[in-house]
């Protein structure tokens, strides 16, 4: 029974969560309709964590700050889609609570659990349950439950996996576009994944990382068909890092971009301001991002695109909307 980790636990067990999750990121693309079914969640969770394992792996035997900050900035820089982001909030969360330490017990462990749930929920500008949003804030509550009766990582892990498998489960019947396609939450699902690898990792275990391994099988796939890409209100994914160069408060780049679209999540630290954003206009919130600093990276997708290649199965079928204008600065 493993009651504490240290540096070198936490790097072998966010590896292994990111190997769950590469090996199962088309089974989460294939349940992937809510917000939008654009069905990628699975290749922005994979390539979320894969960011923080690229970094991971160049570290030594690293202290456990070490571990989980290395970790959190860089899914935090390559944070994809909407799932991507609310994952790196997750983990941006838990690192701030094991700030400076060595070595964290259970119930330290139940606590970085919350912080990371608090930290999501703070840059999520209008939260929606059935979500991994969901999941991951009853599992953390299990674990701060279950760090009082004892104080050791692997029941406490253990504990939060029961509840997130538990919640991800309802999440069907919380959300309508979800229940209407059958299927629970990809992103839920996903962080289902990472918790059940960390616990495999802490255990002993290994994530199998060849090719033709296979983590879980695939039990249920949702039928995009069952959603008009009109329905998509807002068209364009858009996504950008800036970097800070002025005092301007970030809140307001939030007001703003919340009247512009919807899926929105901004967090900022001392040094970038990362943006995720559901919008019509891409133009426009990038050009009122250039008030705030200069940008790092920049990302549009078309979503209604995306969906009918899902359902098409094929890149025949142009969008109908125009692509996006972006006046020069």
């Amino acid at each position: 029974m493993r009651y504490t980790i240290d540096g070198l636990a936490l790097q072998k067990m966010l590896l292994g969560a990111a190997a769950m999750i590469d090996k199962n990121k088309q089974a989460l693309n294939d349940l992937n309709v809510f917000p939008v079914p654009d069905g990628d969640t699975g290749t922005n969770m994979s390539m979320t964590m894969n960011a923080a394992a690229t970094e991971l792996r160049k570290l030594t035997n690293p202290s456990l700050t070490k571990a989980a900050d290395t970790a959190a900035s860089a899914m935090l820089r390559g944070a994809r889609g909407n799932s991507g982001v609310i994952l790196s909030l997750l983990l941006r969360g838990f690192a701030k609570r094991l700030k400076g330490m060595e070595e964290c017990d259970g119930v330290t462990f139940a606590e970085a659990l919350t912080s990371g749930v608090e930290a999501a929920y703070k840059a999520v500008m209008k939260p929606a349950e059935g979500t991994i949003l969901t999941v991951s804030r009853l599992s953390a509550a299990k674990a701060v439950k279950e760090s009082a009766k004892e104080n050791c990582v692997e029941t406490v892990l253990t504990a939060a996996i029961a509840r997130a498998e538990k919640t991800l489960a309802q999440t069907q019947f919380q959300n309508p576009v979800l229940e209407k396609a059958g299927v629970v939450d990809a992103g839920g699902k996903g962080w289902v994944f990472a918790l059940q690898a960390m616990l495999i990792v802490l255990q002993g275990g290994e994530i199998d990382y060849s090719p033709e391994a296979e983590v879980a099988p695939q039990k249920e796939q949702a039928d995009f068909s069952d959603f008009d890409t009109e329905n998509i209100t807002f068209q364009y994914c858009t996504e950008f890092i800036i970097s800070r160069e002025n005092d301007r408060d970030p809140e307001e780049l939030r007001s703003f971009l919340s009247g512009l679209g919807d899926s929105l999540v901004l967090v900022d630290d001392d040094e970038i301001i990362k943006v995720h954003v559901h919008t019509n206009h891409p133009g426009t919130a990038l050009e009122e991002a250039l008030k705030y600093g200069s940008f790092v990276t920049t990302k549009i997708e078309n979503m209604k695109l995306q969906h009918s290649e899902k359902v098409m199965g094929e890149t025949s079928e142009p969008a109908k909307a125009e692509e996006p204008k972006i006046a020069a600065p």
